[in-house]
Formats: C-alpha cells, sequence, structure tokens
C-alpha cells in the first residue's frame, strides 16, 4: 500500500495492481512472527524448525503467565 501512495505523489496517472501470492508462498515480517511467539502461538508453518526452536527458547508466551 506505501507502493500506491508513493506511485501516485510521483504521477497521479500511475495505476498500481496488486497480485497476492498463494499463503505459503508471502514473506512475513519477522517482528510479526516473534509477536505470535510472545503471545503463545503455533509460528511452525511461518519458519523452519531451527527458528521455531530458537524463539520458543527466547520469547516467554505471556499467554501462559495469564
Amino acid at each position: 500500500y506505501q507502493m500506491v501512495g508513493m506511485n501516485r505523489a510521483l504521477d497521479s496517472g500511475i495505476e498500481t495492481v496488486f497480485l497476492m501470492a498463494e499463503a505459503q508462498h508471502q514473506a512475513i515480517a519477522s517482528k510479526l512472527v516473534k509477536e505470535i511467539a510472545r503471545l503463545g502461538g503455533d509460528v511452525s508453518r511461518f519458519v523452519t524448525p531451527a527458528v521455531k526452536e530458537a524463539l520458543g527458547g527466547q520469547m516467554p508466551s505471556q499467554a501462559k503467565d495469564q
């Protein structure tokens, strides 16, 4: 959506079209993965097993504390 705003600022005649990829091919920001892990959610579909293990050791869940 930032691209739409920038394109319009550069030239109001530019039309921007987005084509969404299937979920398994989309990128996800690391801060979103960290937030999911912090809240006790399952991040296994977003990261490799090694990353999931590392997040589990560094990101204590607030959900478990409540």
